[in-house]
C-alpha cells in the first residue's frame, strides 16, 4: 500500500475526503493527489498525520498501523480525531483505579522496590 492509499484509507475511517484532509493540513491545492506520484516532504507528511491522529511513519508504512486484534492506548483517540473526550478519560481512570484497588497485592509484588 502506498502512502497516498494509507492516507485515503485513514481519511475514510475519519469520515473525511482527501480534499478535506488536504485543507485541514494547510497544504496547497491537490497536494495529496500529487503524492500518488511523488514523495511528500516530512513536514507535509507530519501535518497530514496530525490531522489523521497518526504518525508519519505509519503513513509511510514503516510502522504497522495497528497491532492485530489488540487495542493500544494510542488507538483510543483515533475515532475522536486524536482527542479523547473527557467522559472517556474519566471512565478509563475509573477502570484503572478499580483494577488497582482489586489487585494491589499482585501489583506490589510485581513492582516491588519501584514504588
Amino acid at each position: 500500500m502506498t502512502t497516498f492509499e494509507r492516507i485515503k484509507k485513514l481519511a475514510k475511517e475519519h469520515g473525511m475526503t482527501i480534499a478535506e484532509v488536504n485543507d485541514r493540513a494547510g497544504l496547497g491545492k491537490n497536494s495529496l493527489y500529487n503524492w500518488k506520484y511523488q514523495k511528500p516532504s516530512y513536514e507535509s507528511l507530519k501535518k497530514v498525520a496530525d490531522v489523521l491522529g497518526t504518525t508519519p511513519d505509519i503513513l509511510n508504512g514503516v510502522v504497522p498501523e495497528k497491532s492485530e486484534g489488540k487495542i493500544q492506548w494510542k488507538d483510543l483517540g483515533m475515532p475522536y480525531g486524536g482527542n479523547i473526550p473527557d467522559e472517556l478519560n474519566d471512565m478509563i481512570d475509573s477502570i484503572a483505579e478499580t483494577y488497582l484497588k482489586n489487585h494491589s497485592e499482585l501489583i506490589k509484588d510485581k513492582y516491588k522496590g519501584k514504588w
